[in-house]
């Protein structure tokens, strides 16, 4: 006892995990998960937010362009301004005055010698004798050494070390327009994304629902299935009892053994087809393909459906379709491109600023310290020939632009002419669902009549098979009328640009 009330409660444990699991999914619920889930429209998103990006970039042109720059360099040899013979001579210079000067001063004390009266007088005069005898007593040749050695290193400046530092700054003043043109293509860019977004969200939205509604037709029409075949088996057996009676021949009893067959295999197709449209309906709203899912449609009668079309001007539904914003933008991508390529054959104007430390500094000799200068000034840039390169890019540019703009128009018109054909098709559906509709109501009606008939033993097997299966025909095209409604609706929503992600 106690072993069949744990069994009779584990049983009752699963059938309630079972139903939470298969809990059911109504439209809005398959298409928040499709939309999540999608990884198309993932990729969109990402170029949304590149598109973000590339307008940040774009708006940084205007903003001053500001670098430091740092550099070292190691040389192997010294900077030699004069040759070596050159430097010696210098370095000696010294040596070589002083020589000159002991030369002179031997000539002079010879010519003194050699004149009596130039002797007589130095004899006599104390002052020559001591300016003479202190020029020839005195040696410069260290000193100015020493001068034309400081000169002679002046002239071979340290460069085995050189350091540069600089920080430059450009500003640009006037480029042609191409600043502004590139950060406006770069704003059309992000709305460009943005409408492209939109189409893939509004595919998206349409294939759900798509698949969604052929789960719909197909269950409804599996359940027709089932009910046939169970009617069939009801008439197998009662057709069995009257073979035995002699009311019916062995020719009625088989006749309805075919029947029953015929809606076996009707039901394993539905069966098929319902689980191939499930597993679809899963890959779009990123569940594994085996999950076992149910919709809340599923055990609805009838279709439901959707209300009258609030009819939207053309304006209204070219400032709505994301592929006509698309286009749009393109278009205007190329206006501004066209300003671009003219822009290449305009002057171009930026202000500079730079301020440099070096090291040997220049400033005051050639010393091995740091010491920075700053320069301003006006760069201009006007450009004279290049092959017509400029005047060739600007026409190309013409010409794509001209392009997008015809692309446009010919989309809008042919939006126009489905917008006209969609609603055409779908004053065709109300009235086929209508009909269908007034079909299946007579085929109940008769079906009832041959189901009382049959079984009273007035109506023979035949007739009551006709009219199950006008039964069946008329429920099967009325499911398939009220679902080529939803799918001409939501075509509608689609080609008017209502599907929007909020």
């Amino acid at each position: 006892m106690i072993v069949k009330r744990m069994i009779a409660a584990l049983w009752a444990v699963s059938v309630s995990i079972c139903c939470f699991a298969q809990e059911a999914l109504s439209l809005e619920e398959c298409r928040e998960l499709a939309v999540k889930n999608n990884k198309t429209l993932d990729q969109a998103r990402t170029n949304m937010d590149m598109a973000h990006y590339d307008r940040a970039i774009a708006r940084a042109n205007f903003y001053p362009n500001i670098s430091a720059t740092g550099t070292y360099l190691y040389n192997s040899l010294d900077l030699n301004l004069i040759s070596d013979s050159q430097s010696a001579a210098l370095r000696n210079a010294g040596t070589t005055l002083q020589g000159g000067i002991s030369q002179k001063m031997e000539m002079l004390q010879q010519a003194i010698q050699t004149n009596p009266a130039l002797a007589m007088e130095y004899m006599q005069s104390p002052m020559w004798q001591t300016v003479l005898g202190s020029l020839s007593q005195t040696d410069i040749s260290q000193a100015v050494n020493a001068i034309g050695g400081t000169i002679d290193d002046l002239l071979h400046p340290d460069i085995h070390n050189i350091s540069l530092i600089g920080v430059s700054l450009k500003q640009p003043v006037f480029v042609g327009g191409k600043i502004i043109a590139a950060n406006r293509i770069a704003d059309l860019a992000e709305e460009l994304s943005k409408s492209q977004y939109d189409a893939q969200y509004q595919q998206t939205i349409v294939d759900v629902d798509q698949a969604y509604w052929q789960i719909i037709s197909i269950a409804a029409k599996k359940n027709l299935a089932e009910n046939y075949a169970d009617f069939l088996r009801t008439i197998e057996r009662d057709a069995d009892i009257l073979v035995q009676e002699g009311v019916y021949t062995a020719s009625d009893q088989l006749a309805i053994k075919v029947k029953a067959n015929e809606a076996s295999m009707m039901l394993t197709q539905a069966t098929n087809g319902l689980a191939l449209a499930r597993m679809l309906l899963c890959k779009l709203i990123g569940m594994p393909l085996d999950s076992e899912i149910t919709l809340v449609d599923e055990g609805a009668q009838y279709v439901p459906i959707t209300g009258e079309h609030n009819v939207k001007s053309m304006d209204e539904i070219v400032g709505s379709r994301p592929e006509l914003r698309s286009l749009d933008k393109a278009a205007m991508i190329y206006d501004q491109k066209v300003k671009m390529a003219s822009a290449d054959m305009m002057p171009q104007i930026a202000l500079s600023a730079n301020y440099l430390v070096t090291n040997p500094n220049l400033q005051n000799g050639f010393q091995n310290k740091f010491g920075g200068f700053w320069t301003a000034g006006v760069v201009v840039n006007v450009p004279i020939f290049h092959g017509l390169e400029a005047m060739k890019k600007t026409q190309k540019a013409k010409a794509e632009a001209s392009l997008y703009h015809s692309k446009y128009d010919d989309a809008v018109s042919l939006v126009s002419l489905e917008v006209s054909q969609l609603y055409a098709k779908r004053s065709e559906a109300v009235s086929r669902l209508e009909m269908a509709t007034s079909n299946l109501d007579c085929a109940e009606e008769n079906l009832r009549t041959a189901m009382v008939g049959f079984s009273e033993g007035v109506v023979e097997s035949n007739v009551t098979l006709a009219a199950q299966s006008a039964w069946l025909k008329a429920h099967s095209e009325q499911i398939d009328a009220g679902i080529e409604l939803r799918m001409i609706d939501i075509n509608i929503d689609r080609a008017e640009g209502n599907i929007r992600y909020e």
